[in-house]
């Protein structure tokens, strides 16, 4: 099953989860420090709750395709590449206490998108302290210091 990853920077993470659990009807799949994560089943949603800075307004993160695995992100890597979109793959990645492999695009207005499978959780955020621009957002013109060090699925 695929489904579509939203990725919120929230500035109150209690309560966002607490909003979303209503919202939804379901409780976190994932809480860490500093985030969450919903796996809905209906409609097909990953919501990722990132922790902001206190009081900023919710704004969009990233945007992403959850699949069941690495062959289907490397066929979206193909596929994407065909199209003539520039790609940035990362194998492997810890990323938001998980490990992944993943594809990164960017849409018209610089919207980072995200195709990725989880291969196993990870007791960590990321596998090192890496700058934001490297891994959640790959393009550099993105403001880095408003990500956490890390990546963000």
């Amino acid at each position: 099953m695929s489904r579509v990853q939203l990725a919120l920077r929230v500035g109150d993470l209690a309560g966002s989860i607490d909003f979303y659990s209503k919202l939804f009807g379901a409780e976190p799949a994932k809480l860490r420090p500093g985030y969450a994560n919903f796996a809905i089943e209906e409609p097909a949603l990953k919501l990722v709750l990132l922790e902001g800075e206190p009081g900023q307004e919710t704004v969009m993160d990233h945007l992403g395709v959850e699949v069941e695995s690495t062959d289907q992100v490397n066929a979206a890597t193909q596929r994407l590449t065909g199209e003539g979109l520039e790609t940035l793959t990362e194998d492997d990645t810890t990323c938001c206490y998980a490990v992944q492999d993943k594809v990164w695009v960017h849409g018209p207005g610089k919207e980072p998108w995200e195709v990725y499978t989880v291969k196993g959780d990870s007791a960590t955020f990321s596998a090192a302290p890496v700058p934001p621009a490297a891994c959640c957002t790959p393009d550099a013109e993105i403001d880095a210091t408003a990500k956490p060090e890390g990546c963000c699925s």
